[in-house]
């Protein structure tokens, strides 16, 4: 396994994180439980939840996946092996079952998740507490257009930071990433942690893979420049980019359980992923592998997110840490590309 550092931090984490979103939904927790096992002794020492988890959010599980990584825990005894990285969700009509019915990124909001989540995890701290997704309405969740909100009644970065840094003083939570983010918003975060002494983030968790380089554009310069390093999440594009939505719809694939979910599986994220396949075949390579090595060997990128349903695809995923792309797939990579960018920003 390699070790990244994490921001300006003296944490090293794996350059692949353990996703935990299927656990409680298409992972029991007996399931869940082998996955982490497993992951701990391959070195992966990162492991990615959130309040929102198991996907697709309902009320009925909202808080099981880090019930499932609690219960682990402390049947292990090996909190101190592991970095534990979770988020609070902001405001969005589908979350609207969460505390007052009004999920915001304020002192009530995150206070009340952060102690939910400890709960719910088993320890006295969370490493990477991380913003789910803005407070304010911006483009994210595969929107590319800014949609020029005529009202901002946002809760500021300054007030969200100012809470954050209160957690971190009285010791429940390390450090500070956010997710889903435009570089407007990291730049923010960056000038007033700055200007008011606040916790400066250590990450952003948005979606990056051979579908979707969009972090490319606006993002990469300041995970250079900033050291604000990215965690890769979506390296398949739910799994698309292994081929097996290729030919047919497996019945227990998340795409068939879960239709609503679109985002990779347009026609010319499709034609793009048939190309990449085809690519990964003439060289010999498994595609989920090449996809996932590609994320993992980019310079912004902090960690990639894996995430599996079952052992066997656990055990594929891993091992694409040992894969390294050589010069001539990596052009091959580029022409697809420019031929076909971002097929599913």
């Amino acid at each position: 396994m390699q070790y990244r550092r994490l921001g300006r931090t003296d944490i090293q984490v794996s350059a692949l994180c353990l996703g935990t979103m299927t656990f409680g939904e298409q992972n029991s927790e007996a399931e869940a439980h082998q996955q982490l096992d497993r992951a701990l002794d391959a070195g992966i020492n990162f492991i990615d939840t959130a309040e929102l988890y198991p996907v697709p959010p309902k009320a009925e599980t909202q808080g099981r996946t880090e019930s499932y990584i609690g219960s682990w825990l402390a049947s292990r005894g090996c909190r101190d092996k592991v970095i534990i990285g979770s988020k609070v969700v902001g405001p969005a009509d589908r979350v609207s079952y969460y505390r007052d019915g009004h999920p915001r990124l304020d002192r009530t909001n995150i206070e009340a998740a952060v102690e939910a989540s400890l709960k719910r995890l088993g320890t006295d701290v969370i490493d990477i507490y991380q913003l789910h997704w803005p407070d304010r309405k911006t483009n994210f969740f595969g929107r590319l257009g800014y949609p020029y909100p005529a009202q901002d009644n946002s809760v500021s970065i300054l007030e969200t930071l100012g809470v954050l840094d209160d957690l971190v003083r009285v010791g429940k939570i390390r450090h500070v990433g956010i997710s889903n983010e435009t570089p407007w918003g990291v730049a923010q975060y960056l000038k007033v942690s700055d200007e008011s002494d606040l916790p400066r983030i250590v990450s952003i968790q948005n979606p990056y893979s051979l579908l979707n380089r969009t972090f490319e554009i606006g993002l990469s310069e300041f995970s250079h420049r900033e050291d604000v390093g990215l965690l890769a999440y979506s390296p398949l594009g739910f799994g698309v980019l292994s081929g097996k939505y290729l030919t047919s719809r497996p019945a227990d694939a998340r795409l068939t359980l879960f239709e609503d979910y679109t985002r990779y599986s347009n026609p010319q994220s499709v034609k793009a992923t048939a190309e990449y396949v085809a690519l990964a075949e003439r060289h010999q390579l498994d595609p989920a592998q090449m996809a996932l090595a590609f994320v993992t060997s980019r310079p912004f990128v902090t960690s990639t997110i894996i995430g599996a349903t079952s052992m066997q695809q656990l055990e594929s995923n891993m091992e694409s840490i040992n894969l390294t792309l050589s010069e001539e797939i990596l052009d091959e990579l580029e022409a697809i590309h420019a031929r076909q960018p971002n097929p599913a920003p």
